[in-house]
């Protein structure tokens, strides 16, 4: 490749690195030699879309759900995984979107969460500036096959294959901060067929979101279009066929799916 072309396709590191690659090539009249779609998911408001970047996921950020998973939330240390971009289902508001029940799986576990969307990242983002970072918020869900992580992690292998698949990562549209504010103790709970299983406040995060995003900015470098996975309460448990899941999340609108 020319020099002059290459210093057009990697100049401006923070940039490059933070835009999707497939519209990355298109703005630089790159032949590919398929196209790739882009993860897009709604801004309420606008009729701009959010590009992912990334999922980010904590784990265990509740002290209840990290006790019920055998661990010991006063000792730990926040840890993070990632789901692919295309794990995303996007779920209109006012919907009950249907969510296929994944192969491999005879425990498919449900698991509330605030999602934080990034506008902007850096390396070793200072806890006060972290918020700072944040373009709006979402209502999720880190849908888990939990036989599959279980057998994994008793194998001492990755259980990539219990978190990272495909829809795993249904969630409502963004709400940017101007509209609902930085999101930090409202009541989070999650109900199947009208029975409440899993019931919090967001203040029963070990990590805050401000946390969150310093603590994970020092092991990789954060860009725009970044999303958080903010952590699950306790009480997760199994869905089947037939059942209905009803998220709720103070001050954001709510997000349910059927399992088909």
């Amino acid at each position: 490749m020319p020099e002059l072309d290459r210093r057009a396709l990697f100049g401006g590191a923070a940039l490059a690195a933070g835009a999707v690659l497939a519209s990355g090539a298109k703005a630089q009249g790159i032949k590919t030699p398929f196209s790739v779609p882009d993860t897009l998911i709604p801004i309420v408001g606008s009729d701009q879309q959010f590009p992912v970047r990334r999922i980010y996921c904590i784990g265990r950020n509740y002290a209840a759900h990290a006790r019920e998973m055998g661990s010991d939330p006063s000792r730990e240390p926040p840890f993070f995984f990632q789901k692919p971009t295309d794990a995303i289902q996007n779920v209109p508001i006012g919907t009950v979107a249907e969510h296929p029940y994944p192969p491999l799986t005879q425990n498919y576990h449900y698991e509330v969460e605030l999602v934080a969307a990034l506008k902007s990242g850096g390396r070793n983002i200072p806890q006060d500036k972290a918020l700072d970072h944040v373009f709006g918020y979402a209502l999720g869900l880190d849908m888990t096959r939990r036989d599959l992580q279980r057998a994994m992690g008793d194998q001492k292998k990755p259980w990539e294959i219990g978190k990272s698949f495909d829809r795993s990562a249904p969630i409502g549209p963004i709400h940017p901060v101007d509209r609902v504010g930085h999101l930090g103790k409202g009541r989070i709970s999650l109900a199947v067929n009208g029975a409440i299983k899993q019931d919090a406040t967001l203040s029963h995060m070990i990590w805050s979101v401000a946390e969150q995003i310093s603590k994970l900015s020092e092991a990789n470098e954060l860009f725009p279009g970044d999303i958080i996975y903010s952590g699950t309460p306790e009480n997760v448990g199994p869905v089947v066929v037939g059942d209905t899941i009803l998220c709720k999340l103070e001050g954001l609108p709510d997000l349910s799916i059927r399992i088909v």
